[in-house]
């Protein structure tokens, strides 16, 4: 993995630091998040966008009343 160094702002840098702080994450973590989204989906997100899509288009159901499965239908044979 290469390093890059960046020149920020100080006030810029904090006010992101704080951010990371309350999602959770670093700002290492956020800059490569968002370099990976300017320059293209990283192929495990573009093949779970793609699963997604696909289960937008399936009709299946079970039924205008839906099924309220049990514990013993599961498990019946």
């Amino acid at each position: 993995m290469a390093n890059l160094t960046l020149s920020l702002d100080d006030d810029l840098l904090r006010r992101a630091r704080m951010r990371a702080l309350e999602l959770d994450t670093t700002v290492n973590a956020m800059v490569r998040d968002y370099l990976e989204g300017l320059a293209g989906e990283d192929p495990a997100r573009q093949a779970l966008a793609d699963f997604l899509d696909l289960a937008d288009q399936v009709s299946a159901s079970s039924g205008p009343e839906g099924h309220n499965w049990s514990r013993e239908d599961l498990y019946e044979r």
